[in-house]
């Protein structure tokens, strides 16, 4: 009898008690309050996207540029969270050009004043990213989609 394999059952686990996986905790409402935050799938990668934007930039102070290009990033994760998906190349685009940054060469000191000291403060970067009005990044996208001429044919 020691060779012989009783039968079992497999089961299944229980989604009471299994957490659901982040991107599908989406609120159907974003949220409104200030200091808050929209959150979204992949915020994060927005800041790969801005890396890659700014590199271009020439920085009148080099150490500026760490700054800039966070401010870039939450700025294009908001408006992908505002549209309900991650952050693409798009998101990066607009958040230059709502911040001022499309199609400068050298930021000098006067342009970067806006972002400093986000690298270092979270409460600086609520009220900047707070202080972008989300019609501004959501007429954006209408403007973008219209420009490409993406009519959904």
């Amino acid at each position: 009898m020691a060779g012989v394999v009783r039968p079992s059952m497999t089961t299944h686990t229980p989604e009471l008690g299994r957490p659901q996986k982040p991107g599908l905790q989406r609120s159907p409402h974003p949220v409104t309050a200030l200091h808050r935050g929209t959150p979204a799938p992949g915020e994060g990668y927005a800041l790969t996207l801005a890396h890659h934007a700014i590199t271009g930039l020439n920085f009148a102070h080099e150490h500026d540029r760490h700054d800039v290009e966070l401010g870039v990033g939450l700025v294009a994760a908001k408006r992908a969270s505002l549209i309900g998906r991650g952050p693409t190349p798009d998101d990066v685009r607009v958040a230059m050009t709502v911040l001022g940054l499309d199609g400068v060469e050298a930021v000098d000191a006067r342009a970067a004043a806006p972002f400093a000291g986000l690298a270092h403060s979270y409460v600086a970067q609520r009220r900047f990213v707070d202080a972008v009005a989300d019609d501004c990044l959501v007429a954006a996208t209408h403007d973008a989609s219209v420009s490409t001429g993406e009519d959904g044919r």
